[in-house]
């Protein structure tokens, strides 16, 4: 007997029929004998149609009834799903985030979570109840809803797999697994049995869907094991793990593409101490996040500074600089939005040489310019043209090995 969560994204609950089929897997679980606790996202659409009745009412609405309004599409799933388990036999109860409760910090909208108080739902699975917990929600400090940002139910059935001591959890999709690259754009791409939490982390944050960012960083730091699985096929998953589990690591386990950065250079900036900081520091507190940077220094004193944002952030970010032009002395923004990061990922990459220059060669043989590269310990990112994201995908994946014989 194991403890499980389960958990089903929007997808997977899309309509009557599919939460009719989440239940029968949730009932399978349960007749194995296992204690299963369920995480649920809003069925597919309807957070977006919340979102836009907020806007439509006011752009600059109340952060704290936004999260009221669109914390409800989680709430009605809940209740569906445990309408259909009992309908099959399953004793279930729905719970909304703050009757667990889920607590979280005060930043609406994007709230992360402090603590899941999970011993009365360890003593109702014990008991054989199944509870159907509302994903992307908690309660803040002053008893009000909150929630967790888009994708946050992978990261609220993340933590309630820790708060509860799970053996696993359980993230069913509409993917089956974890590939070597994105299998509409590489037939070859390859599903991987297992990858480390760095591995998916990094692929995560580079534009990999699979996972949300958060959930994989919160699995890795409570030791999560997470499965990712595909609700419409009863086929093997991929094991997200700690690297230890993983006996041989390839040099490059995935290749990841993002189509939604945008580039931006300055044109001779002052070469002095703290120029860096009279860029990035007012991006940063205007809650924008800076991706790749280099820095090119001219004989002349100036120096060429460039790097990357995400795309819809572009307009904010030449707000920023327009008006602190005076303080960092620049002669001209350059910015290009037709650009992609094309990042390779491998933990194998720490006892393997000549991994980036395997790219740089691949990439220059099919005629592709590298604009940026930037670097960590199991990840090389470079930032090309737009119009060749698909055909360096392709090589990449074909030089490192990974295409499927």
């Amino acid at each position: 007997m194991a403890r499980i969560v389960m958990k089903f994204g929007g997808t997977s609950v899309g309509d009557i029929d599919r939460i009719r089929n989440v239940a029968r897997r949730v009932k399978r679980e349960v007749d194995a004998g296992h204690e299963v606790a369920v995480v649920v996202s809003a069925m597919s659409g309807v957070t977006n149609q919340l979102v836009g009745y907020c806007e439509a009412l006011s752009p600059l609405y109340d952060a704290r009834e936004y999260d009221a309004v669109v914390a409800t599409g989680e709430q009605v799933t809940t209740g569906l799903l445990s309408i259909a388990l009992q309908a099959v036999g399953v004793n279930a109860r729905s719970f909304a985030g703050w009757q667990i409760p889920v607590r979280t910090d005060d930043a609406h909208g994007k709230a992360r979570i402090d603590s899941i108080e999970g011993a009365d739902l360890v003593l109702r699975m014990g008991r054989g109840e199944v509870p159907v917990v509302a994903g992307f929600q908690g309660v803040g400090p002053d008893d009000r809803v909150t929630t967790l940002g888009r994708g946050g139910s992978d990261t609220s059935a993340v933590a309630l797999a820790a708060a509860l001591r799970a053996d696993r959890c359980d993230i069913y999709t509409d993917v089956d697994g974890v590939y070597t690259t994105d299998p509409r754009i590489v037939a070859k791409a390859r599903k991987l049995n297992k990858i480390t939490y760095e591995e998916m982390l990094e692929l995560a944050s580079v534009g990999a869907k699979v996972l949300q960012t958060r959930s994989v960083e919160l699995a890795m730091k409570e030791k999560v094991r997470v499965q990712v699985l595909s609700s419409f096929a009863d086929v093997p998953g991929t094991m997200v793990v700690d690297e230890d589990e993983i006996v041989e690591k390839a040099m490059v386990a995935g290749i990841a593409y993002a189509r939604d950065e945008a580039k931006i250079t300055l044109r001779r900036v002052p070469d002095r101490p703290g120029i860096a900081a009279s860029v990035f520091v007012p991006l940063a507190e205007a809650n924008i996040n800076v991706d790749m940077i280099v820095q090119n220094i001219s004989a002349d004193g100036t120096t060429d500074l460039t790097f990357t944002v995400n795309r819809t952030d572009l307009p904010r970010v030449n707000a920023v600089l327009e008006e602190k032009a005076a303080a960092i002395g620049y002669a001209e923004v350059l910015t290009d939005s037709d650009v992609s990061k094309i990042s390779i990922v491998g933990v194998g990459m720490r006892s393997h040489t000549g991994v980036a220059s395997t790219m740089f060669r691949t990439l220059s043989e099919r005629g592709i310019n590298i604009q940026v590269i930037s670097t960590s310990e199991i990840k090389v990112s470079v930032l090309v043209a737009a119009e060749y994201t698909e055909l360096a995908v392709r090589a990449l994946h074909t030089a490192y090995g990974l295409d499927a014989v």
